[in-house]
């Protein structure tokens, strides 16, 4: 059975909010799969936050993880995590030093021309027991869909299952 469409009418200049990523679809085993959309900027945060964190844990900060900065964030911030790294000490991306175990992104919000993405990032000890939390508000273009600014929502020591 089909779903009925939905139409919706967008008064010209409006900011257009993105599709909501459809939630991981479980297959006939039981698995979970994952599923994104290339025009979603929120995909496009967690296609980010994946790649990154992929290429970070696998050869650490060189030219793929570069690349992958190069490509989804705006030219204007790439030079603003420059000054904010240069002070902090930090990768600017995570807002922390080390690379987290699991990342999480999710719709926030949009409007005046940008869309909000949360993002929650997990670390894990020797143990593979999650031990810290990072959350972030990460601002994204809605037609270029690069990332134009992160903010940290805070770090937690007390690790929930969101």
């Amino acid at each position: 059975m089909s779903e009925p469409s939905t139409v919706h009418h967008i008064t010209p200049g409006s900011t257009v909010p993105p599709l909501p990523s459809p939630e991981p679809a479980a297959t006939a085993s039981g698995a979970l799969g994952r599923v994104g959309r290339p025009l979603s900027a929120v995909d496009h945060v967690a296609d980010f936050y994946g790649a990154y964190t992929d290429a970070l844990r696998d050869r650490g900060r060189g030219q793929l993880a570069d690349a992958l900065r190069h490509h989804y964030l705006s030219a204007d911030f790439r030079r603003s995590l420059i000054s904010w790294e240069a002070v902090h000490d930090r990768d600017g991306v995570l807002r922390a030093r080390g690379v987290p175990a699991s990342w999480r992104v999710v719709y926030d919000n949009s409007g005046t021309g940008h869309c909000w993405s949360r993002v929650t990032l997990v670390w894990e000890d020797d143990e593979n027991r999650p031990y810290r939390t990072t959350r972030l508000l990460v601002r994204s273009d809605p037609v270029t869909r690069r990332i134009c600014g992160i903010r940290s929502l805070g770090t937690s020591d007390a690790v929930d299952a969101t």
